[in-house]
């Protein structure tokens, strides 16, 4: 079979395909031929070295896709198995969700792990309520755009802010009620609007270059969950400033944390997937590749050029 591997760390130039031997599902486990595999930062984290996400080299990239059992034909989707940017690929049942009837199998592959993300942020780390103001920073990637239908869909309004008009009216279009382009301002503008009491929560996925002006973005007793730091991880936080800004809660969550067993995983992923069959939930796939241009996804991703999820199409 076909699959990416690393040999060693580093930039995307270190992503190769090679034919590997197929893998053999041990006892508890499925053989699946992958549909899709989800290309996501955390993949990026691994390729570079970062722990504890990287295997021992050479290793086999991705932890998350879907597709169908062999010699049954189910189709399922799951979330932390290593080596799923390959064309087949050896999972634990425990780690395995059925594909509802009606879900596309590669929206099903894209919606795993942003929309569970997507799901325990707005549910968990803060149940958003009627009315509450949300910041939601990067609203046009794959878990921006699920978070703001997520916050809408529990009667919360959302700032959006983006990099680029064009990501602007994907954010719009996923029911944002107010975008700030460029990030500038966002905490004097969700102040205006929620008549200055400030955000309920403020969703930051971005980190250094958002969070500290996004405490004071936030009304007292606001949540800040920082839940990825895609421009690096913020300057360290004296905790006596949150009583300071109005006796705030920071939350550094992972979703490792809410899939920790079994039983999450499935009331999580399901969640989901029983959302995008019910039309409640809009998964945007913003890019397709074949498995042979991992390398070039992961630029894409870096760079920021994509909006929604990326796959890679074994």
């Amino acid at each position: 079979m076909q699959a990416v591997v690393y040999e060693r760390t580093g930039g995307p130039e270190v992503l190769t395909v090679r034919e590997v031997p197929d893998p053999e599902p041990g006892e508890g486990a499925v053989l699946v031929d992958v549909e899709a595999a989800g290309v996501n930062f955390r993949d990026v984290y691994e390729r570079e070295g970062r722990r504890p996400y990287t295997a021992t080299p050479p290793a086999v990239i991705g932890v998350e896709g879907a597709g169908t059992v062999v010699g049954t034909g189910e189709r399922v989707a799951w979330l932390d198995v290593r080596g799923s940017y390959a064309t087949r690929l050896a999972a634990p049942r425990d780690k395995v969700v059925p594909v509802p009837d009606g879900v596309d199998i590669k929206v099903a592959a894209a919606a795993m792990l942003q929309g569970c993300t997507a799901q325990y942020l707005t549910s968990e780390s803060y149940p958003v309520a009627e009315g509450d103001w949300a910041v939601v920073h990067s609203a046009a990637g794959g878990v921006g755009l699920l978070l703001t239908q997520l916050v809408r869909a529990r009667g919360g309004h959302v700032l959006a802010t983006t990099s680029t008009e064009e990501k602007a009216q994907l954010a719009r279009a996923a029911g944002a009620d107010e975008v700030v382009v460029g990030y500038e301002g966002f905490p004097e503008r969700v102040l205006e609007l929620s008549g200055g009491a400030g955000a309920a929560v403020v969703y930051d996925g971005v980190g250094r270059t958002t969070f500290a002006a996004g405490l004071t973005a936030l009304r007292p007793t606001g949540r800040m969950i920082l839940f990825g730091a895609a421009s690096g991880q913020p300057e360290p936080l004296e905790l006596h400033s949150l009583a300071g800004h109005g006796s705030l809660y920071v939350q550094r969550p992972t979703l490792a944390t809410y899939i920790r067993t079994p039983e999450l995983f499935r009331g999580l992923a399901g969640a989901v997937l029983d959302l995008v069959a019910a039309g409640r939930l809009d998964v945007r796939i913003g890019g397709r590749r074949p498995l042979a241009q991992a390398r070039e996804a992961h630029e894409d991703l870096e760079a920021r050029r994509s909006t929604g999820k990326l796959l890679l199409l074994p």
